[in-house]
């Protein structure tokens, strides 16, 4: 995968890691619910990316924040919580 530049938003209490490409925009979503908990709601990946780690890519900076600022991922997103079943090693990250 080539460099691309990860950007984070956030409105109120909902939030998103995204990339923007050419095809269109990949992102992660999320919703904070206290600040012990944070929601991975959705992952999604512009046409034409899709096989590239994009999504994994996105997730390492969840998995960083929550790491650095001390809350847990509750994985909603089907993406998210299939990477946490392949990753025992992020488990005290997550709350299930």
């Amino acid at each position: 995968m080539s460099e691309h530049v990860i950007k984070k938003e956030v409105a109120g209490s909902k939030g998103r890691y995204f990339i923007e490409h050419d095809s269109g925009v990949s992102e992660l979503g999320y919703s904070v619910a206290s600040p012990k908990l944070v929601i991975a709601d959705h992952t999604q990946v512009a046409e034409g990316h899709n096989g590239q780690g994009i999504g994994l890519v996105l997730l390492e900076q969840l998995l960083a924040a929550a790491q650095h600022e001390g809350f847990k991922i509750l994985p909603l997103c089907p993406f998210v919580n299939a990477q946490r079943r392949r990753h025992p090693e992020w488990d005290d990250l997550f709350s299930t």
